[in-house]
């Protein structure tokens, strides 16, 4: 195996495409709207975007950063003389691609917020043993939800949960029994129906939405790994794995896809109905998808993911699959 590969859990590609593509739904709003000025929300309730999509991927994408940094310093540690030189030159690679996409296309950017907050709190982490990982995972996430810090107040925590899970060998066995997910996944979804109905009535909507989203991000992960031991298996990973795998390239391109698509729509983006919303979001999705498998046919992972790995490992990897 060459030294910048190490062997994908499939899970994992399947739960990364499929918060790709609500990562997208939640965004092309945002994005056609860029430059235009804020839109104050509506006060008498809350849509089902609201409820199921709004802050409610992001969580996902998340705690699978923070796995895969985890899962990085296990192969670095293994290949590399100074492992967390490693992972350093990940997140300020990272960092930089974030910037130029914030500065040049969209500011609504989380790459360069997912690389400051790598470089400040999952860095530092490596040194520490897992279970004060664990527990510092607990600690920003409630006081993240305490003192509601803003929509990526969570991420932290986030990060770090998705470390120690990975250090805990919980991603190892991640498709060993769907008896765990089921009992998160019902747990989520049950506490997320009052939350859910506290956020609809805007009743202190700082904890309520990033605690909802936290939920049902939760619930939707538990949902895929359930599914991905029935037969629906061969469906989600032929849907959502080609997507999860170029997620970098995916979502930096799906910026430049809807920017060329706002024009021809009529009305400011936040009174485009919810069908052209959602034609816009499957039609990229679906043409992200196209390329996706084509490439991957070819290639070992997408043009982006290419650069960032060999940014990461100061070396040129093999891109040819």
């Amino acid at each position: 195996m060459s030294p910048f590969e190490r062997p994908r859990i499939a899970a994992l590609d399947v739960v990364r495409g499929f918060a790709l593509c609500g990562v997208l739904l939640a965004n092309v709003q945002p994005i056609a709207a860029a430059g235009a000025p804020p839109v104050a929300p509506p006060q008498d309730g809350i849509s089902w975007h609201g409820l199921l999509v709004d802050q409610r991927f992001y969580p996902i994408f998340s705690v699978l950063f923070g796995i895969g940094f985890a899962l990085l310093l296990r192969s670095a540690g293994e290949r590399a003389a100074r492992p967390r030189l490693v992972l350093l030159r990940r997140l300020l690679a990272l960092l930089a691609i974030g910037l130029a996409h914030h500065f040049l296309l969209w500011q609504g950017d989380i790459l360069a917020v997912y690389a400051v907050a790598g470089l400040v709190v999952l860095l530092p982490s490596t040194w520490l043993p897992a279970k004060a990982v664990a527990w510092l995972a607990a600690a920003f996430l409630l006081a993240a939800l305490a003192l509601g810090g803003g929509p990526f107040a969570v991420v932290p925590g986030l990060f770090l949960l998705g470390a120690a899970l990975t250090r805990y060998g919980v991603i190892d066995r991640i498709e060993d029994s769907a008896r765990l997910p089921a009992l998160i996944g019902l747990t989520c979804a049950a506490l997320a129906v009052p939350v859910g109905a506290l956020q609809a009535q805007q009743v202190q909507p700082g904890l309520t939405m990033p605690l909802g989203g936290l939920l049902i991000a939760g619930a939707y992960i538990c949902l895929l790994l359930i599914l991905l031991r029935t037969p629906l298996r061969p469906v989600l990973q032929a849907v959502f794995a080609p997507l999860g795998r170029m997620a970098l390239t995916n979502y930096l391109t799906a910026t430049v896809l809807v920017l060329a698509v706002a024009p021809v729509m009529d009305g400011p983006p936040h009174a485009w109905p919810t069908v052209a919303v959602l034609a816009i979001t499957g039609g990229i999705l679906l043409v992200q998808w196209c390329w996706s498998v084509l490439w991957l046919r070819r290639f070992r992972q997408g043009p982006l993911e290419w650069v960032w790995r060999w940014a990461t490992w100061a070396r040129r990897p093999a891109l040819a699959a």
